[in-house]
């Protein structure tokens, strides 16, 4: 199916417009390299060069579209960039029915008798309270503690101190960075730990498989549950369940004015960190490969997909046993133009360790630790404990959404005819 819609696609420009579909082609490359250079200008410069490099980006397209009408081919142009858009989405199912990766061995384990859940009523906009998180819990036999926002706890100790008292299983209803700090506390005594996804963006519990819409499905792994074991990833000595970022975005979150105004401080500061004119120059080692200055560096607890847009903060496995490594070097605008070429550009780095080490030219640098900002001493070192948390889910989960592999032609073609011939021969 994707190869005949993408045959389709070019069929259709060729019968509507002949040679000239070379002369559309070209405008649209030319278009999309014109608006990637503007859109590189207006963050790496303030003040009329700003203003004038996003008017071009926004002019650009129209003026693209507007010479299509004119030749009286736009119809054509939209209809085939649909049909190509359809091809690839259907290229990448296909591809990913193929090549399932498996997820971690799940093991069912008694119901813990003594478990203690750690609830952050400010995550997620309350959903604490909206979904009566505590009360629940409460009735299945677990001991709750609700954190009070007007007086800030030291999670972990909380942890360590219902262990002491004989814990037998740690839960946060919360955020990614409490999540983190509890999960390594659960790792330390090796307990299991649940998560309940309270929080905002809850990308540790989409990558377990968990239930967003609804956090307290999630309590159902208190009576009815299965156990994985994952890993953990570790900076310095703070753990980290999604990643640990360095660069722009670390140094950006690190302003005061930051939670009030995000979009406004990003666009402030981004000029001179994009192009290294404030902030640390970076140097980052990992499986013998030495990036010299990127501009941001994302460490992750296992590899994120780069290959699928809709995907790209997805992993579809927890227990590689490595690091997934993504960095960004761009310094002028024909480098950001080739980042249109995603996973083969020259300024995108990406690949796999098991220890990663960031050093600068400061002593100190900062980091941004599943979305909480620290400021660590250089070097940093990054490194991955396979299977060092177990991880009690619900046995009835809606599982980890499947993030499909980047559309490969060549890949394409030996899948359609092979299955075609193995027709034949039954």
């Amino acid at each position: 199916m994707a190869l005949l819609v993408a045959t389709a696609a070019i069929a259709l420009l060729l019968a509507a417009a002949g040679v000239r579909s070379i002369a559309l082609l070209l405008v649209g490359l030319a278009g999309l390299a014109a608006t990637a250079a503007a859109t590189w200008w207006a963050l790496t410069h303030h003040g009329l060069l700003r203003v004038l490099s996003s008017a071009l980006a926004t002019v650009v397209p129209l003026a693209v579209l507007l010479y299509y009408a004119a030749v009286h081919l736009l119809w054509a142009a939209l209809s085939a960039l649909a049909l190509g858009a359809v091809a690839r989405l259907t290229g990448r199912a296909a591809l990913g029915a193929e090549a399932r990766p498996a997820g971690p061995p799940q093991q069912r384990t008694p119901p813990p008798e003594k478990p203690f859940l750690i609830m952050n009523p400010r995550s997620g906009g309350g959903k604490v309270g909206r979904f009566h998180l505590a009360e629940r819990a409460r009735e299945l036999g677990a001991e709750v503690a609700v954190l009070d926002p007007a007086h800030p706890q030291d999670v972990a100790e909380l942890a360590r101190r219902a262990v002491a008292e004989g814990a037998d299983l740690l839960g946060v209803a919360g955020g990614d960075g409490t999540q983190a700090l509890v999960a390594g506390v659960a790792a330390q005594h090796d307990i299991p730990f649940m998560v309940i996804s309270a929080g905002t963006r809850n990308h540790f519990a989409l990558d377990l498989g968990l239930d967003r819409a609804d956090p307290s499905t999630c309590l159902d792994a208190l009576t009815d549950g299965v156990e994985l074991r994952i890993d953990l990833g570790f900076v310095c000595d703070r753990v980290f369940v999604n990643n640990a970022s360095f660069g722009v975005y670390a140094q950006v979150v690190q302003s005061s004015a930051y939670r009030d105004d995000k979009v406004g401080t990003i666009l402030q500061q981004l000029p001179e960190l994009l192009t290294h004119q404030s902030g640390p120059r970076l140097t980052v080692r990992a499986a013998h490969m030495l990036l010299d200055a990127p501009q941001a560096v994302l460490v992750s607890n296992n590899p994120y997909q780069v290959g699928d847009p809709a995907g790209l903060g997805r992993r579809t496995r927890l227990d590689s046993g490595a690091l997934g490594v993504l960095g960004v070097n761009v310094d002028n605008a024909a480098q950001a133009v080739e980042l249109l070429r995603g996973r083969h550009s020259r300024g995108l780095t990406a690949l796999t360790a098991d220890e990663v080490v960031v050093d600068a030219d400061a002593p100190e640098i900062a980091v941004g630790v599943d979305g909480e900002a620290l400021v660590l001493s250089t070097p940093v070192v990054c490194r991955i404990a396979p299977g060092s948390l177990r991880v009690r889910v619900p046995s009835g989960r809606p599982g980890v959404p499947r993030a499909n592999p980047p559309t490969d032609w060549r890949a394409l073609g030996r899948l359609a005819f092979a299955r075609r011939n193995g027709a034949s021969a039954g």
